[in-house]
């Protein structure tokens, strides 16, 4: 029963009685499991450029960086990096006092190779009265961990991954995962001198990303000669979910409802709001100093170059669709990319009319399309590439969780342990139609994924939804070609010793 107090918050919200009671019900059902074909492999599902083929979509992609196309680099940026601290607010609250565990050993022996050190250690003299390495040269190490994560202190156990200051440099003052990334965009998504970049972040944080952005910025454009567009979203209201009890009925607190962020998924929102012919993805912590970003630069401007050259082709085959005036012949062309390159096959297509097939084909062509960079599995976490069914019949690819496959059937259990790659967010999407038309993105969107999981409020167990995963369910009716790339462009910062890798010093 939704009480007049409900209806108000869901108002406030943008979220419909209907919304709310079909994630209810949805508690009670659980997420269907996705049916699977395959994992993909290089041998079948996963590009493997030739250097000659890479040559190309690089030239591919520079050319349409010259024509007045409008590019746009997104990233995810809100969440804090608490989880990054996570060792060192355990030796906090510790019965012990001084490093025993090999992470804690290894955060105080190269603790001046972080290139938030010379911060931490002025911090440390202001609040101390002795630097960092000498308070732990007195045995005072939780001092200087408080000084690091406490509000009092840096505040970096509170504040969000983006901010924080990865990387040093011998000729440049050390910088942020956000100043990498705008480092990043001017070296593979420029396009007319512009380098556009939306920062998706928490409100409470938005003021700190806006001074950080003005500070640098002037900076970067000089270093690099070009202009930068830097914007800025927040996750809607609208894309909340409802918490739920151990009896599947709306969970709350002093009688109002509770709602929870909705996952990453819910940023497609702010993705559909972007204006920009091509957009590339990539999480926040996925940065690497100047040394070693050739290779990322190499593999998005690759990336970026394969889809523009399968855009042109889809374009020029929903235009002679669109023209009524094609022969047998074409047509059998269209099925063969449609099959062949964009890796879209349905056994359904011997038995359709000429009609329901050439419908068939004009649907599964006009629709967003993404190329995503896969890296060989290392035991890493992160969605797999597979070959999954459409609720249509076919068959294409598709990037799964664990969540979403049923462990409890041997042969799809098999099929994601025999898997060989791994998505790490490295995604260039093209989000517009033939005639330069924005796609409306929660259209493509498979509302029958997602994942619930248990977590506690005050001490009270509830039960959470996660809406359908960014580059998961809510790109899955999205045209989606997989490309292997290396490694060395996957390094994610996960814990705060990740920073002390050699790929991070």
């Amino acid at each position: 029963m939704i009480s007049k107090a409900d209806q108000t918050l869901l108002n406030k919200k943008g979220i419909s009685a209907e919304q709310l009671a079909g994630q209810l019900m949805t508690f009670k059902t659980g997420f269907p499991y996705l049916r699977i074909v395959d994992a993909a492999t290089p041998e079948k599902g996963i590009l493997r450029p030739s250097s000659d083929d890479i040559t190309r979509y690089l030239q591919k992609w520079g050319e349409f960086c010259e024509k007045g196309h409008s590019v746009l680099k997104f990233v995810p940026a809100s969440g804090a990096a608490s989880r990054m601290f996570k060792d060192l607010f355990a030796f906090l609250s510790a019965d012990y006092a001084v490093p025993t565990t090999d992470f804690e050993k290894k955060f105080f022996d190269s603790i001046d190779k972080f290139a938030f050190f010379a911060d931490l250690d002025a911090m440390c003299v202001k609040n101390n009265s002795l630097g960092a390495k000498e308070l732990i040269a007195n045995g005072k190490y939780k001092e200087v961990v408080f000084n690091l994560l406490d509000f009092t202190g840096m505040n970096y156990g509170a504040l969000p991954k983006g901010l924080l200051k990865f990387h040093n440099y011998a000729d440049a003052s050390p910088r942020t995962a956000l100043e990498e990334h705008l480092v990043e965009g001017a070296l593979y998504a420029a396009a007319d001198g512009m380098v556009k970049l939306h920062f998706t972040v928490s409100s409470d944080h938005r003021a700190l990303f806006e001074a950080l952005v003005a500070e640098c910025k002037p900076v970067f454009e000089e270093k690099f000669n070009v202009k930068y567009d830097i914007s800025f979203s927040e996750q809607k209201q609208s894309t909340d979910t409802v918490a739920a009890d151990a009896n599947n009925e709306p969970f709350r607190e002093n009688g109002a409802l509770v709602f929870r962020p909705g996952g990453h998924g819910a940023l497609i929102e702010n993705l559909n709001d972007i204006d920009a012919d091509i957009i590339f993805i990539k999480n926040i912590d996925n940065v690497v100093p100047d040394r070693l970003k050739d290779d990322t630069v190499t593999y998005k401007k690759l990336l970026a170059g394969i889809l523009v050259d399968l855009q042109e082709k889809a374009f020029g085959y929903l235009r002679l669709i669109d023209s009524g005036k094609y022969t047998h012949e074409q047509i059998e062309e269209i099925i063969h990319f449609v099959q062949q390159s964009l890796l879209c096959r349905n056994d359904e297509l011997k038995n359709m009319e000429d009609c329901e097939l050439i419908l068939y084909l004009r649907k599964k062509l006009n629709r967003p399309m993404r190329v995503c960079g896969m890296v060989k599995n290392v035991g890493e976490p992160g969605g797999g590439p597979f070959f999954a069914y459409n609720p249509d019949g076919s068959v294409s690819l598709q990037i799964l969780e664990s969540s979403q496959i049923d462990m409890n059937n041997a042969a799809s259990k098999s099929m994601f342990e025999n898997g060989t790659h791994f998505n790490p967010v490295d995604l260039v999407c093209a989000v517009k139609n033939y005639k330069g038309e924005k796609f409306n993105l929660p259209d493509y969107v498979d509302k029958n994924t997602g994942f619930i999981s248990h977590k506690s409020k005050n001490g009270r167990e509830l039960k959470a939804m996660e809406l359908p995963g960014l580059w998961n369910g809510a790109m899955s009716d999205w045209n989606c070609v997989f490309v292997e790339v290396p490694l060395i462009t996957f390094n994610p910062v996960k814990t705060v010793n990740d920073l002390l890798r050699d790929v991070h010093q």
